[in-house]
C-alpha cells in the first residue's frame, strides 16, 4: 500500500465513495438532532430514571486514503433521557481537534486508522483522537474514549465538548483505554494506556484513579510484544492485561500499511499483577494464539483468577486479513465464544493458563451487572447470532440478532430474545431494577436496526424474562449508524456531577 498524496484535494464538493463501509446501515448519518418525546409502543418503566449514552463512529468526511474501516469515524454521541415513563433524544458530534481541523478545511486531513504517516502534512503532530468508542461517567465527568488518545470530557446535559482530559495532568500516557473498570464498592476506576511511549512501543501505563478523579497509583511496564489491548479485567486482588497476537509494525506504518494485523505465529500472554502492585510483580501466563475484544469480568478465589470473555481462535475482524502468514479469514476460527481462562498467581509449576469454552455459539459484546464488577459474577448478558439466519453485512455489530442471558454458576444460557428476521441489534446495556435488586434483575436497553424501514427502535427488555420480548419499543425517525459502546447513568449521579 502506498501512502496517499499530500497535495490538496479538490474543493468541488464532497461525496462518500460507493464502498461497503459507507453503505447500507453504515452510510454516514452526520445528523445532530434533538427529539422531544420519542414515540413508543408498550409501557416505559417509570423506575427508569437516567441517561443512556452511546457513542458511534460517524465519519464527517470520506477518508483521504480512499478507503477506511468501520471504526475510524468521528465520534457521534447519543443520549436518551428517561424520566417518568418518557424518553427524549439528543445527539452531537464530539468536537475533537481532529474534527475541528477537518471542518475548517472542509475535507479529510487524517488518513488511515491509527496511521499518522497517511495524514496530510498540515496536521502533523495534531491529535488524531476521534472519541468514538466508549462512554463512562466518573468523578462527575462524562468521558468519551478512544484508546489511541486521552479521554475527552463532554457536558452530560448539552453534550458540549470541553476538551481533552488528563486528570489534572496526572495521566501522562498519550493513550487511555476505551474500557476502564470500576470497583462498585470503593468507586476506584482502573485504566491503562498501551503504546504509551509512542507508536508501536511495547510500553503500558496502568492507573488507579479514586472516586474523586485523583490518580492514586501508577505503574509502567513493557509487554512481551505490542498488541491491540482493547479490554482488560480487574479483580479484588489482581489486574490482568491480555496481550494477544494482533500486532503492529513501524515499517509497515511508514509504508502506509494497516496498524494492526493478525499474527498466528505468536502466543497469547496474560500479564497478572497485584491490583496495587509494581512492575516487578507481573507474571506472564502463556497460551495459544487467541483473541478477545471484550470480557464480562474476572474474579479471584485466593490466588486463582478466573477471566470470562468472548474468545475466538483467530482474529474475528475480517478486515485484518490476509494475516501475516498469508491466511485468509476463517469464519469458524473467527467465531467468539463465551470462554473462561484460569491462572494461578501462586503456581510455581509453569506459566500457562487453562482455557474452557463454556458456550459454543457466536457471542460478542458481553456485559454484567456493574454491581458485581471485580467480584464473583453469576449473571452475564451478550449479543449473539442465531445460527442459520441471514445477516446484513460483515460487520460484527450487524450480525447480532439475539441477546443471551448466561448463568456462570449453572454454566448455561437461561434466557434468550431473538429478533424478527429483518432486525439486528446494537450492543445492549444493563440497568438494575433498583439498588438492592438481585444480581442481573433489571432491564436491558438495546438499539434494534430495522432493515426494512432503515430506522432504529430502542427496545426495553426485562432481563429476567427475555423470551417475553420488549416491555416497550421506542420508534426513532432516524437511522443511527452502528454504535460501539454505551453506558447507563442514573439521574441522581448525573445531577450530583
Amino acid at each position: 500500500m502506498t501512502a496517499p498524496s499530500t497535495s490538496s484535494p479538490s474543493r468541488a464538493g464532497m461525496r462518500f465513495p460507493d464502498q461497503l463501509i459507507y453503505s447500507g446501515w453504515e452510510t454516514p448519518s452526520r445528523v445532530e438532532a434533538d427529539l422531544f418525546e420519542i414515540e413508543a409502543d408498550g409501557e416505559i418503566p417509570r423506575d427508569l430514571r437516567g441517561r443512556y449514552y452511546q457513542i458511534a463512529p460517524d465519519p464527517a468526511f470520506p477518508n483521504r486514503t480512499g478507503n477506511d474501516i468501520d471504526f475510524n469515524g468521528d465520534g457521534m454521541l447519543r443520549m436518551f433521557t428517561f424520566a417518568d415513563g418518557h424518553v427524549d433524544y439528543r445527539s452531537r458530534y464530539v468536537q475533537t481537534e481532529k474534527l475541528k481541523l477537518e471542518r475548517a478545511a472542509r475535507r479529510s486531513l487524517f488518513g488511515a486508522y491509527r496511521n499518522p504517516y497517511t495524514d496530510h502534512f498540515t496536521v502533523a503532530g495534531k491529535s488524531r483522537g476521534a472519541a468514538n468508542t466508549n462512554v463512562v461517567f466518573h468523578a462527575g465527568k462524562l468521558l468519551v474514549l478512544k484508546e489511541d488518545a486521552r479521554a475527552t470530557w463532554v457536558d452530560a446535559d448539552s453534550l458540549e465538548t470541553y476538551g481533552e482530559w488528563d486528570f489534572d495532568g496526572a495521566v501522562t500516557s498519550p493513550t487511555f483505554t476505551a474500557h476502564p473498570r470500576t470497583d462498585p464498592v470503593t468507586g476506584e476506576m482502573f485504566a491503562f494506556g498501551y503504546e504509551a511511549k509512542g507508536l508501536t512501543s511495547r510500553d503500558i501505563a496502568y492507573y488507579v484513579i479514586d472516586a474523586h478523579g485523583r490518580v492514586l497509583h501508577e505503574v509502567w511496564f513493557e509487554a512481551p510484544y505490542t498488541s491491540l489491548i482493547h479490554d482488560f479485567v480487574v479483580t479484588q486482588d489482581y489486574v490482568v492485561f491480555p496481550v494477544q497476537p494482533t500486532t503492529t509494525d513501524l515499517d509497515r506504518l511508514k509504508a502506509g500499511g494497516p496498524h494492526w494485523m493478525w499474527d498466528p505465529s505468536k502466543d497469547t500472554y496474560l500479564g497478572v499483577m497485584p491490583r496495587y502492585g509494581s512492575a516487578d510483580e507481573i507474571r506472564w501466563y502463556r497460551g495459544p494464539a487467541r483473541y478477545a475484544y471484550h470480557y464480562f469480568n474476572a474474579y479471584n478465589e485466593g490466588t486463582t483468577i478466573h477471566i470470562d470473555g468472548c474468545v475466538s481462535e483467530s482474529q474475528s475482524a475480517p478486515f485484518m486479513y490476509p494475516d501475516l502468514l498469508g491466511n485468509v479469514y476463517d469464519v469458524t476460527k473467527g467465531v467468539p465464544r463465551i470462554t473462561r481462562w484460569t491462572a494461578d498467581y501462586a503456581a510455581d509449576d509453569g506459566d500457562s493458563f487453562e482455557e474452557r469454552v463454556l458456550q459454543p455459539e457466536f457471542a460478542e459484546f458481553p456485559l454484567i451487572d456493574d454491581r458485581a464488577e471485580t467480584g464473583r459474577h453469576r449473571i452475564g448478558f451478550t449479543g449473539a447470532r442465531v445460527l442459520g439466519d441471514e445477516h446484513k453485512g460483515g460487520n460484527v455489530v450487524q450480525g447480532l440478532n439475539s441477546i443471551l442471558r448466561y448463568d456462570f454458576d449453572k454454566q448455561q444460557a437461561t434466557g434468550q430474545y431473538v429478533l424478527p428476521a429483518h432486525f439486528t441489534f446494537q450492543e445492549p446495556v444493563f440497568v438494575p431494577r433498583s439498588d438492592d435488586a438481585p444480581e442481573g434483575d433489571g432491564y436491558l436497553l438495546a438499539l434494534a436496526n430495522n432493515w426494512t424501514t432503515m430506522l432504529n427502535d430502542l427496545l426495553i427488555l426485562d432481563s429476567t424474562d427475555l423470551a417475553a420480548g420488549p416491555l416497550a419499543t421506542l420508534h426513532l425517525p432516524l437511522r443511527l449508524r452502528s454504535g460501539i459502546h454505551g453506558a447507563w447513568i442514573p439521574e441522581h449521579l448525573v445531577q450530583a456531577g
